[in-house]
């Protein structure tokens, strides 16, 4: 039986990075870990206490409520993967609302949040034959990760994807403020001081701007049956 390896995909928001993550790991029968689903499922329970919304961001109350959150993953046979708990509850419909992008990256800066999330998503794939995607994964997460991917896109393609991903979920948005939103939360998750996105400097960098879901997967597929092929041979 070949030896399972660890996967890291990182990169921009809206790169389609669950999607292919999530694709991926079922293709080779691998767990799947959606780690930003956790800085957002933070996020929620953050912005539920008042902690953080428009011009408020308390973070002493932030550090403090830590120790209240549990999160974890319960896969859904139908749909091929794992739904988002808060404390039992099932927010993964909440989690992907727009009001939770707006705030998850400040929250995510916040290094106590990061220290307990990356202690748990260690603890999720230690015994590799796992998929996770997310922002510091090859270069914090697993930096001993065997293939690290790094995927990114034009700004205005990820914007438009993000904003028919809200559109067709019946969410009231427009596309300026899809825009805007894209370029605050590439400029904060690549200025924070704790675990910034950059590439690890042994990615495969992965540019999917001109491309359909169906030829990045297969492109990655490839690139990954191969990283298995040599650490097997």
């Amino acid at each position: 039986m070949d030896k399972k390896i660890t996967i890291a995909i990182d990169g921009f928001s809206s790169t389609g990075k669950s999607t292919v993550a999530r694709r991926l790991a079922k293709e080779l029968e691998y767990i799947y870990v959606d780690t930003g689903a956790m800085y957002r499922a933070v996020t929620l329970y953050m912005m539920r206490k008042l902690f953080v919304s428009d011009g408020n961001f308390d973070k002493e109350a932030i550090v403090r409520h830590l120790p209240f959150i549990s999160l974890h993953f319960e896969f859904d046979e139908e749909l091929g993967y794992g739904h988002m708990f808060l404390n039992n509850e099932n927010v993964e419909k909440e989690i992907r609302y727009m009001e939770v992008s707006q705030h998850v990256s400040k929250v995510s800066a916040v290094p106590e949040v990061r220290k307990m999330l990356v202690k748990q998503q260690q603890e999720m794939g230690k015994n590799r034959g796992v998929v996770m995607d997310g922002r510091d994964i090859g270069t914090v997460v697993f930096p001993d990760a065997e293939l690290k991917l790094f995927m990114t896109a034009s700004t205005e393609k990820r914007a438009q994807r993000r904003y028919d991903e809200l559109k067709g979920r019946g969410d009231e948005v427009n596309f300026e403020q899809v825009l805007q939103n894209v370029k605050d939360r590439d400029y904060m998750d690549s200025t924070r001081d704790d675990s910034p996105l950059v590439m690890a400097d042994d990615a495969i960098e992965f540019d999917n701007s001109e491309m359909g879901l169906d030829e990045q997967f297969d492109k990655i597929v490839k690139i990954t049956k191969d990283k298995i092929k040599e650490v097997n041979s």
